[in-house]
Protein backbone atom coordinates (compact mmCIF):
# COMPACT_ATOMS: atom_id res chain seq x y z
CA UNK A 1 0.00 0.00 0.00
CA UNK A 2 0.60 3.55 -0.35
CA UNK A 3 0.29 5.82 2.51
CA UNK A 4 -0.11 9.96 2.51
CA UNK A 5 0.29 11.93 5.40
CA UNK A 6 -0.46 15.61 6.10
CA UNK A 7 2.80 17.17 6.92
CA UNK A 8 0.65 19.58 8.83
CA UNK A 9 -0.56 16.73 11.30
CA UNK A 10 1.29 13.97 10.75
CA UNK A 11 -2.33 12.34 10.55
CA UNK A 12 -3.11 10.03 7.74
CA UNK A 13 -4.56 11.00 4.71
CA UNK A 14 -5.45 8.08 2.49
CA UNK A 15 -3.87 4.59 1.63
CA UNK A 16 -3.47 3.33 -2.11
CA UNK A 17 -2.90 0.17 -3.69
CA UNK A 18 0.28 -0.02 -5.24
CA UNK A 19 -0.03 -1.61 -8.85
CA UNK A 20 1.63 -5.13 -9.91
CA UNK A 21 4.29 -5.60 -12.48
CA UNK A 22 1.85 -7.38 -14.30
CA UNK A 23 -0.41 -4.14 -13.85
CA UNK A 24 1.89 -1.76 -14.93
CA UNK A 25 2.40 -3.75 -17.88
CA UNK A 26 -1.53 -3.38 -18.74
CA UNK A 27 -1.24 0.54 -18.22
CA UNK A 28 1.97 0.92 -20.95
CA UNK A 29 -0.01 -1.57 -23.80
CA UNK A 30 -3.02 0.14 -22.98
CA UNK A 31 -1.11 3.80 -23.61
CA UNK A 32 0.73 2.71 -26.22
CA UNK A 33 -2.71 2.13 -28.54
CA UNK A 34 -3.89 5.07 -27.21
CA UNK A 35 -0.98 6.90 -28.27
CA UNK A 36 -1.12 5.13 -32.00
CA UNK A 37 -4.81 6.67 -32.30
CA UNK A 38 -3.70 10.15 -31.10
CA UNK A 39 -1.03 10.80 -33.00
CA UNK A 40 -2.94 10.81 -36.44
CA UNK A 41 -5.46 13.31 -34.55
CA UNK A 42 -5.46 16.52 -36.11
CA UNK A 43 -3.44 19.28 -33.70
CA UNK A 44 -7.21 21.43 -33.97
CA UNK A 45 -8.77 18.31 -32.65
CA UNK A 46 -6.30 17.86 -30.07
CA UNK A 47 -6.10 21.43 -28.93
CA UNK A 48 -10.53 21.00 -28.34
CA UNK A 49 -9.29 18.62 -24.93
CA UNK A 50 -6.78 20.75 -23.87
CA UNK A 51 -8.63 23.62 -23.80
CA UNK A 52 -11.28 21.62 -21.75
CA UNK A 53 -8.84 20.38 -19.40
CA UNK A 54 -7.93 24.69 -18.76
CA UNK A 55 -11.76 24.81 -18.40
CA UNK A 56 -12.05 21.95 -15.70
CA UNK A 57 -8.59 23.52 -13.83
CA UNK A 58 -10.28 26.72 -13.03
CA UNK A 59 -13.81 25.43 -12.10
CA UNK A 60 -12.20 22.93 -9.76
CA UNK A 61 -9.29 24.80 -8.58
CA UNK A 62 -10.21 25.10 -4.79
CA UNK A 63 -10.91 20.97 -4.56
CA UNK A 64 -7.88 20.39 -6.23
CA UNK A 65 -5.78 22.98 -3.91
CA UNK A 66 -7.14 21.23 -1.13
CA UNK A 67 -5.69 18.13 -2.14
CA UNK A 68 -2.28 19.81 -2.75
CA UNK A 69 -2.12 21.75 0.84
CA UNK A 70 -3.35 18.23 2.78
CA UNK A 71 -0.41 16.06 0.94
CA UNK A 72 2.15 18.06 1.07
CA UNK A 73 1.37 21.39 3.49
CA UNK A 74 1.77 24.21 0.79
CA UNK A 75 -0.88 27.44 1.89
CA UNK A 76 -4.03 27.17 -0.13
CA UNK A 77 -3.92 30.09 -1.73
CA UNK A 78 -0.70 29.47 -3.01
CA UNK A 79 -1.85 26.43 -3.79
CA UNK A 80 -4.69 27.59 -5.88
CA UNK A 81 -2.42 29.73 -7.72
CA UNK A 82 -0.57 26.65 -8.63
CA UNK A 83 -3.87 25.01 -10.09
CA UNK A 84 -4.65 28.06 -12.16
CA UNK A 85 -1.37 28.18 -13.60
CA UNK A 86 -1.94 25.02 -14.68
CA UNK A 87 -4.91 26.27 -16.77
CA UNK A 88 -2.77 28.84 -18.23
CA UNK A 89 0.17 26.86 -19.91
CA UNK A 90 -2.54 24.43 -21.20
CA UNK A 91 -4.32 27.11 -23.18
CA UNK A 92 -0.94 28.04 -24.12
CA UNK A 93 -0.56 24.91 -25.69
CA UNK A 94 -3.94 24.30 -27.49
CA UNK A 95 -2.99 27.78 -28.76
CA UNK A 96 0.03 27.61 -29.80
CA UNK A 97 1.33 24.03 -30.49
CA UNK A 98 -0.15 24.26 -34.88
CA UNK A 99 2.07 27.02 -34.74
CA UNK A 100 5.62 25.03 -33.01
CA UNK A 101 4.80 21.64 -35.26
CA UNK A 102 4.44 23.36 -38.65
CA UNK A 103 7.15 21.97 -41.18
CA UNK A 104 9.97 23.99 -42.24
CA UNK A 105 11.09 24.44 -45.45
CA UNK A 106 15.12 24.59 -46.45
CA UNK A 107 16.44 25.53 -49.55
CA UNK A 108 19.36 23.07 -50.35
CA UNK A 109 21.36 23.97 -53.04
CA UNK A 110 18.11 25.08 -55.00
CA UNK A 111 16.73 21.45 -54.07
CA UNK A 112 13.43 21.82 -51.09
CA UNK A 113 14.06 20.45 -47.53
CA UNK A 114 11.71 19.99 -45.63
CA UNK A 115 11.44 19.39 -41.22
CA UNK A 116 9.30 17.77 -39.96
CA UNK A 117 8.29 17.41 -35.84
CA UNK A 118 6.72 13.90 -35.48
CA UNK A 119 5.65 12.13 -32.15
CA UNK A 120 7.68 9.70 -30.71
CA UNK A 121 4.97 7.53 -29.05
CA UNK A 122 4.25 7.39 -25.35
CA UNK A 123 6.81 9.41 -22.76
CA UNK A 124 7.30 8.41 -19.16
CA UNK A 125 7.03 11.58 -17.04
CA UNK A 126 8.89 11.33 -13.45
CA UNK A 127 7.58 13.93 -11.19
CA UNK A 128 7.68 15.52 -7.60
CA UNK A 129 6.23 16.26 -4.92
CA UNK A 130 6.41 19.83 -4.53
CA UNK A 131 4.55 21.43 -7.32
CA UNK A 132 2.13 18.27 -7.87
CA UNK A 133 -0.07 19.45 -10.30
CA UNK A 134 2.07 22.36 -11.87
CA UNK A 135 5.11 19.96 -12.73
CA UNK A 136 2.82 17.35 -14.32
CA UNK A 137 0.74 19.38 -16.35
CA UNK A 138 3.86 21.73 -17.73
CA UNK A 139 5.10 18.44 -18.59
CA UNK A 140 2.14 16.83 -20.30
CA UNK A 141 0.41 19.53 -22.00
CA UNK A 142 3.21 20.02 -24.87
CA UNK A 143 3.87 16.02 -24.98
CA UNK A 144 -0.08 15.97 -25.49
CA UNK A 145 -0.42 18.29 -28.17
CA UNK A 146 3.07 17.05 -29.59
CA UNK A 147 1.10 13.82 -30.28
CA UNK A 148 1.96 11.43 -27.69
CA UNK A 149 0.70 9.77 -24.65
CA UNK A 150 2.06 9.91 -21.38
CA UNK A 151 2.66 7.46 -18.55
CA UNK A 152 3.45 9.36 -14.87
CA UNK A 153 4.97 8.28 -12.17
CA UNK A 154 4.07 10.60 -9.60
CA UNK A 155 6.01 11.00 -6.22
CA UNK A 156 3.86 8.54 -3.73
CA UNK A 157 3.47 11.14 -1.17
CA UNK A 158 0.92 12.87 -3.44
CA UNK A 159 -1.14 9.88 -4.41
CA UNK A 160 -3.85 12.00 -4.04
CA UNK A 161 -3.04 14.81 -6.69
CA UNK A 162 -1.95 11.88 -9.19
CA UNK A 163 -5.41 10.54 -8.89
CA UNK A 164 -7.23 13.66 -9.14
CA UNK A 165 -5.02 14.63 -12.40
CA UNK A 166 -5.81 11.21 -14.28
CA UNK A 167 -9.52 11.56 -13.67
CA UNK A 168 -9.43 15.16 -15.22
CA UNK A 169 -7.70 13.91 -18.25
CA UNK A 170 -10.42 11.65 -19.11
CA UNK A 171 -13.21 14.09 -17.72
CA UNK A 172 -11.76 16.24 -20.27
CA UNK A 173 -11.95 14.34 -23.13
CA UNK A 174 -8.64 12.85 -24.35
CA UNK A 175 -8.94 9.40 -25.34
CA UNK A 176 -9.52 6.60 -22.80
CA UNK A 177 -5.65 5.28 -21.77
CA UNK A 178 -3.98 7.98 -23.27
CA UNK A 179 -2.74 9.59 -20.11
CA UNK A 180 -2.10 7.15 -17.10
CA UNK A 181 -0.46 7.27 -13.71
CA UNK A 182 1.78 4.10 -12.13
CA UNK A 183 1.36 3.67 -8.65
CA UNK A 184 4.40 2.57 -7.32
CA UNK A 185 5.48 1.54 -3.67
CA UNK A 186 8.61 3.81 -2.98
CA UNK A 187 10.80 0.49 -1.82
CA UNK A 188 9.87 -0.33 -5.49
CA UNK A 189 10.98 3.00 -7.37
CA UNK A 190 14.13 2.28 -8.35
CA UNK A 191 13.76 -0.87 -9.83
CA UNK A 192 10.31 -0.93 -11.12
CA UNK A 193 11.28 3.00 -13.10
CA UNK A 194 14.68 0.92 -14.70
CA UNK A 195 12.18 -1.48 -15.70
CA UNK A 196 9.38 0.97 -17.46
CA UNK A 197 12.23 2.76 -18.86
CA UNK A 198 13.81 0.10 -20.49
CA UNK A 199 10.11 -0.94 -22.08
CA UNK A 200 9.77 -1.23 -25.42
CA UNK A 201 6.51 0.96 -25.36
CA UNK A 202 8.39 3.67 -23.39
CA UNK A 203 10.08 6.06 -26.56
CA UNK A 204 11.50 8.56 -23.90
CA UNK A 205 11.39 10.12 -20.29
CA UNK A 206 11.16 13.34 -18.49
CA UNK A 207 11.93 13.96 -14.51
CA UNK A 208 11.84 16.84 -12.38
CA UNK A 209 13.36 16.42 -9.40
CA UNK A 210 16.70 15.98 -7.27
CA UNK A 211 20.07 15.57 -9.02
CA UNK A 212 20.53 12.08 -7.46
CA UNK A 213 17.04 11.11 -8.96
CA UNK A 214 17.79 12.79 -12.32
CA UNK A 215 21.05 10.76 -12.20
CA UNK A 216 19.49 7.72 -11.84
CA UNK A 217 17.24 8.32 -14.31
CA UNK A 218 19.57 9.43 -16.89
CA UNK A 219 21.42 6.43 -16.52
CA UNK A 220 18.53 3.81 -17.22
CA UNK A 221 16.98 5.98 -20.07
CA UNK A 222 21.00 6.23 -21.57
CA UNK A 223 21.44 2.39 -21.14
CA UNK A 224 18.30 2.06 -23.15
CA UNK A 225 18.74 4.45 -25.55
CA UNK A 226 15.93 6.51 -25.42
CA UNK A 227 15.89 10.70 -25.08
CA UNK A 228 15.76 12.22 -21.56
CA UNK A 229 15.56 15.46 -20.16
CA UNK A 230 16.00 16.22 -16.46
CA UNK A 231 14.57 19.42 -14.57
CA UNK A 232 16.60 18.98 -11.20
CA UNK A 233 17.93 20.81 -8.33
CA UNK A 234 19.31 24.42 -7.56
CA UNK A 235 21.17 26.63 -5.67
CA UNK A 236 19.70 29.53 -7.36
CA UNK A 237 22.14 33.07 -6.31
CA UNK A 238 20.41 36.29 -6.87
CA UNK A 239 22.81 38.58 -7.04
CA UNK A 240 22.54 42.37 -4.98
CA UNK A 241 24.88 45.06 -6.32
CA UNK A 242 25.93 48.11 -4.87
CA UNK A 243 23.44 50.04 -6.48
CA UNK A 244 20.39 47.73 -6.56
CA UNK A 245 16.87 49.24 -5.13
CA UNK A 246 17.15 47.53 -1.65
CA UNK A 247 13.60 47.59 -0.88
CA UNK A 248 12.68 45.94 -4.13
CA UNK A 249 15.78 43.56 -3.86
CA UNK A 250 14.83 42.15 -0.11
CA UNK A 251 10.80 41.98 -1.19
CA UNK A 252 11.76 39.85 -4.53
CA UNK A 253 14.45 37.84 -2.32
CA UNK A 254 11.86 37.24 -0.05
CA UNK A 255 8.98 36.35 -1.76
CA UNK A 256 11.12 33.76 -4.27
CA UNK A 257 13.24 32.52 -0.75
CA UNK A 258 9.64 31.79 1.19
CA UNK A 259 7.08 30.78 -2.07
CA UNK A 260 5.94 27.11 -0.99
CA UNK A 261 7.73 26.91 2.15
CA UNK A 262 11.06 27.27 0.22
CA UNK A 263 10.54 24.23 -1.58
CA UNK A 264 11.00 24.90 -5.21
CA UNK A 265 14.08 24.37 -7.12
CA UNK A 266 14.07 27.59 -8.83
CA UNK A 267 13.66 29.34 -5.53
CA UNK A 268 16.68 31.96 -4.44
CA UNK A 269 19.06 30.23 -2.08
CA UNK A 270 22.21 32.05 -2.13
CA UNK A 271 21.83 36.25 -1.67
CA UNK A 272 25.07 37.35 -3.02
CA UNK A 273 25.71 40.76 -1.91
CA UNK A 274 27.82 43.98 -2.39
CA UNK A 275 29.56 44.62 0.82
CA UNK A 276 28.86 48.17 0.93
CA UNK A 277 25.00 47.30 1.48
CA UNK A 278 25.69 43.86 3.03
CA UNK A 279 24.49 46.18 6.75
CA UNK A 280 21.79 47.28 5.47
CA UNK A 281 20.54 44.29 3.29
CA UNK A 282 20.35 42.27 6.16
CA UNK A 283 18.66 44.55 8.51
CA UNK A 284 15.32 44.41 6.26
CA UNK A 285 15.83 40.87 5.31
CA UNK A 286 15.19 40.47 9.39
CA UNK A 287 13.12 43.13 9.65
CA UNK A 288 10.93 41.35 7.43
CA UNK A 289 11.32 37.80 7.09
CA UNK A 290 12.10 37.06 11.03
CA UNK A 291 8.25 37.40 11.82
CA UNK A 292 6.75 35.51 8.89
CA UNK A 293 3.74 33.41 10.20
CA UNK A 294 4.20 29.57 9.89
CA UNK A 295 1.25 27.44 10.62
CA UNK A 296 -1.63 25.76 9.19
CA UNK A 297 -2.15 26.10 5.07
CA UNK A 298 -5.42 26.70 5.63
CA UNK A 299 -4.95 29.95 7.56
CA UNK A 300 -5.06 32.74 5.75
CA UNK A 301 -2.36 34.72 7.63
CA UNK A 302 0.29 32.21 7.00
CA UNK A 303 3.02 32.48 4.62
CA UNK A 304 4.99 29.53 5.71
CA UNK A 305 3.24 26.04 5.80
CA UNK A 306 5.15 22.64 6.75
CA UNK A 307 7.98 21.05 4.93
CA UNK A 308 6.93 17.93 3.06
CA UNK A 309 8.03 14.88 4.98
CA UNK A 310 10.08 14.59 8.06
CA UNK A 311 13.15 13.52 6.68
CA UNK A 312 13.28 16.52 4.32
CA UNK A 313 12.93 18.77 7.50
CA UNK A 314 15.34 16.74 9.23
CA UNK A 315 17.60 17.25 6.65
CA UNK A 316 17.31 20.78 5.99
CA UNK A 317 17.82 21.39 10.10
CA UNK A 318 21.42 19.42 9.69
CA UNK A 319 22.25 21.99 7.00
CA UNK A 320 22.00 24.94 8.77
CA UNK A 321 23.25 23.36 12.43
CA UNK A 322 26.25 22.43 10.19
CA UNK A 323 26.64 25.29 8.89
CA UNK A 324 26.22 27.01 12.58
CA UNK A 325 29.12 24.79 13.96
CA UNK A 326 31.62 26.21 10.85
CA UNK A 327 30.83 29.49 12.06
CA UNK A 328 28.23 30.67 9.99
CA UNK A 329 26.23 32.98 12.38
CA UNK A 330 22.01 31.98 12.21
CA UNK A 331 20.02 35.63 12.75
CA UNK A 332 16.54 33.71 13.15
CA UNK A 333 15.27 30.70 13.33
CA UNK A 334 17.36 27.77 12.88
CA UNK A 335 15.50 25.83 15.28
CA UNK A 336 12.83 22.87 14.87
CA UNK A 337 9.43 24.13 17.16
CA UNK A 338 7.97 21.86 18.99
CA UNK A 339 4.87 21.31 17.75
CA UNK A 340 3.08 19.19 15.57
CA UNK A 341 3.83 18.47 11.65
CA UNK A 342 7.12 19.02 9.75
CA UNK A 343 7.56 22.73 10.00
CA UNK A 344 10.58 24.50 10.19
CA UNK A 345 10.78 28.74 10.50
CA UNK A 346 12.23 31.29 8.14
CA UNK A 347 15.56 31.17 9.10
CA UNK A 348 18.54 33.43 7.67
CA UNK A 349 22.27 32.33 8.19
CA UNK A 350 25.03 34.89 7.38
CA UNK A 351 28.61 34.77 7.52
CA UNK A 352 28.91 31.94 5.30
CA UNK A 353 31.78 30.82 3.20
CA UNK A 354 33.16 27.65 0.90
CA UNK A 355 32.50 24.26 2.34
CA UNK A 356 29.49 25.01 4.75
CA UNK A 357 26.51 22.67 3.66
CA UNK A 358 24.65 26.03 3.04
CA UNK A 359 27.06 27.30 0.79
CA UNK A 360 26.98 24.43 -1.57
CA UNK A 361 23.97 22.46 -0.94
CA UNK A 362 20.79 22.80 -2.11
CA UNK A 363 18.79 23.81 1.18
CA UNK A 364 15.32 23.01 0.06
CA UNK A 365 13.12 24.64 2.74
CA UNK A 366 12.81 28.35 3.91
CA UNK A 367 16.51 29.17 4.39
CA UNK A 368 17.82 32.26 3.13
CA UNK A 369 22.47 32.51 3.14
CA UNK A 370 23.68 35.83 3.03
CA UNK A 371 27.46 35.93 1.27
CA UNK A 372 29.22 39.03 1.20
CA UNK A 373 31.17 39.85 -1.95
CA UNK A 374 33.79 42.60 -2.76
CA UNK A 375 32.49 43.83 -6.72
CA UNK A 376 31.58 42.53 -9.42
CA UNK A 377 33.21 39.80 -10.17
CA UNK A 378 33.44 38.29 -6.90
CA UNK A 379 29.99 38.38 -7.23
CA UNK A 380 29.63 35.95 -10.28
CA UNK A 381 32.74 33.96 -9.21
CA UNK A 382 30.67 32.72 -5.82
CA UNK A 383 27.66 32.42 -8.14
CA UNK A 384 29.49 30.55 -10.21
CA UNK A 385 31.08 28.39 -7.62
CA UNK A 386 28.19 25.50 -7.51
CA UNK A 387 27.41 22.42 -9.29
CA UNK A 388 24.28 23.39 -10.21
CA UNK A 389 23.12 25.94 -12.78
CA UNK A 390 19.27 26.39 -13.07
CA UNK A 391 18.17 29.87 -12.02
CA UNK A 392 19.77 33.50 -10.69
CA UNK A 393 18.55 36.59 -10.36
CA UNK A 394 20.81 40.10 -10.49
CA UNK A 395 19.24 43.25 -8.42
CA UNK A 396 20.79 46.68 -9.95
CA UNK A 397 19.65 50.15 -10.82
CA UNK A 398 21.86 50.00 -14.05
CA UNK A 399 20.19 47.89 -17.12
CA UNK A 400 23.82 47.56 -18.63
CA UNK A 401 25.03 46.62 -15.93
CA UNK A 402 22.40 43.98 -14.85
CA UNK A 403 22.90 42.56 -18.26
CA UNK A 404 26.85 42.30 -18.10
CA UNK A 405 26.06 40.36 -15.21
CA UNK A 406 23.73 38.32 -15.80
CA UNK A 407 25.27 37.14 -19.15
CA UNK A 408 28.48 35.92 -17.07
CA UNK A 409 26.57 33.55 -14.81
CA UNK A 410 25.78 29.86 -15.59
CA UNK A 411 22.41 29.12 -15.51
CA UNK A 412 19.55 28.34 -17.50
CA UNK A 413 17.68 31.35 -16.33
CA UNK A 414 18.51 34.32 -15.17
CA UNK A 415 15.87 37.30 -14.19
CA UNK A 416 17.10 40.50 -13.59
CA UNK A 417 15.01 43.00 -10.70
CA UNK A 418 12.88 39.77 -10.32
CA UNK A 419 12.62 36.34 -8.86
CA UNK A 420 13.14 33.55 -11.20
CA UNK A 421 9.64 32.30 -12.27
CA UNK A 422 8.53 29.18 -15.43
CA UNK A 423 6.41 30.93 -17.91
CA UNK A 424 5.21 29.33 -20.96
CA UNK A 425 6.36 31.86 -22.72
CA UNK A 426 10.29 30.77 -22.10
CA UNK A 427 12.06 28.21 -22.18
CA UNK A 428 12.75 26.07 -18.75
CA UNK A 429 15.57 24.38 -17.56
CA UNK A 430 19.33 24.42 -16.22
CA UNK A 431 22.56 22.87 -16.73
CA UNK A 432 25.61 21.31 -14.82
CA UNK A 433 23.92 19.16 -12.04
CA UNK A 434 20.60 21.50 -12.30
CA UNK A 435 19.97 18.94 -15.93
CA UNK A 436 19.56 19.33 -19.38
CA UNK A 437 16.90 19.83 -21.98
CA UNK A 438 14.41 22.38 -21.99
CA UNK A 439 10.30 22.27 -21.09
CA UNK A 440 7.89 25.34 -22.17
CA UNK A 441 7.77 27.15 -25.06
CA UNK A 442 8.20 25.67 -28.67
CA UNK A 443 11.47 24.45 -27.30
CA UNK A 444 9.29 22.21 -24.70
CA UNK A 445 7.06 20.91 -27.36
CA UNK A 446 10.03 19.86 -29.96
CA UNK A 447 11.97 17.73 -26.86
CA UNK A 448 10.06 14.82 -27.72
CA UNK A 449 9.49 14.68 -31.30
CA UNK A 450 11.24 13.09 -34.13
CA UNK A 451 12.68 15.86 -35.97
CA UNK A 452 12.58 14.54 -39.54
CA UNK A 453 14.55 16.05 -42.05
CA UNK A 454 12.99 15.44 -45.81
CA UNK A 455 14.91 16.11 -49.25
CA UNK A 456 12.83 16.10 -52.94
CA UNK A 457 15.64 15.70 -55.48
Amino acid sequence: MIVTINPATEETLAEYPAMTSTAVEEVLQSAQLAAELWKDTPVNKRKVAMSRLADLLREQKEEHGKMISLEMGKPFKEAVAEVEKCAWVCDYYAEHAETFLQPETVDVDGMTGLVTFEPLGVVLGVMPWNFPFWQVIRFASAVMMAGNGVVVKHAPNVTGSAVALENLFREAGFPLNLYRTLHIEPEDVNRMTGDIIAHPVIKAVSITGSTGAGMAVAEKAGRALKRSVLELGGNDPYLVLDDADLLQAVDVCIASRLLNAGQSCIAAKRFIVHHSVRSRFEEMLLERMGGTKMGDPFDPEVRIGPIARKDLRDELHRQVQGSRELGATVLCGGEIPERKGFFYPATIVTDVSPGMPVYGEETFGPVATVIGAGDDDEAVKIANDSPYGLGSAVFSTDPERARAVAGRLEAGNCFVNAMVKSDPRLPFGGIKHSGYGRELSRYGIREFVNVKSMYFG
